[in-house]
């Protein structure tokens, strides 16, 4: 827990760890202003660590808990290009030297490595798998723990919901295949956690949701008719 970790990190909310595996250690950090959450993944044997959707404005307290963690952040990883803020990786990357930038090769971004489908980040004894969910924009990615016990799906799939497409790149045919084709086939057991949640819930689980998912087809319908997506931001 925290007071066990003595971490002292001003000015944010404390992070949640969870203990996932013996070795896996998984934080889910928050930055109020676009609702985004961060996940800190770290083996906790050999000391290296993964730091998902980091945002500018919480890079400094990330980089903090890095340190503090006394880890050594191999990869900022971003699920996609969000239009709601910009991303902490190159502030991380002048904060933590030896970290590598990462995003999709179809977001139409720059980074140290431009991944697509099947592509793999290690880290220690554990690896995420790249899977390509396209229909938020064309460079989403959803991150899969390689035990696939866990899944970081970006904007694609949110709790109870999905990412909008009535803007930049988004297409809601393209969202619902990828949503049914690379994460709902997902073990039943695999926790989601997604980029962004407006209401305070911090995950889902693929059990939870069922492969005709009628809350995500609802929402594509809505997107298909109307071009807007009133319920699900």
């Amino acid at each position: 827990n925290n007071s066990k970790a003595g971490l002292q990190i001003p000015d944010s909310p404390p992070p949640l760890f969870i203990f996932y595996l013996p070795f896996l250690i998984r934080s889910q950090l928050f930055e109020s202003e676009s609702s985004t959450y961060t996940y800190l993944l770290a083996d906790l044997k050999t000391k290296e660590a993964v730091l998902i959707d980091p945002v500018l404005e919480t890079a400094r307290r990330d980089s903090t808990l890095v340190k503090q963690l006394g880890l050594n952040l191999v990869y900022a990883v971003n699920t996609h290009c969000h239009a709601d803020h910009i991303t902490g990786t190159g502030l991380l990357k002048k904060l933590l030297p030896g970290c590598r930038s990462v995003i999709s090769k179809h977001s139409g971004a720059s980074a140290d490595l431009l991944i697509q489908e099947g592509h793999t980040l290690k880290f220690g004894d554990f690896a995420l798998e790249a899977r390509s969910t396209p229909g938020h924009t064309d460079g989403c990615l959803t991150y899969v723990l390689n035990d696939k016990g866990m899944a970081f799906t970006g904007d694609a799939l949110l709790i109870r919901g999905c990412g909008r497409t009535d803007f930049q790149q988004g297409n809601p045919e393209t969202l619902y295949q990828s949503v049914h084709e690379k994460i709902f086939t997902l073990p039943g057991h695999c926790l989601i956690y997604p980029a962004h949640d407006y209401t305070g819930k911090s995950g889902s689980q693929i059990c939870c949701w069922g492969a005709g998912s009628t809350v995500v087809q609802r929402a594509l319908d809505d997107n298909a008719c109307s071009h807007s997506v009133p319920h699900f931001p």
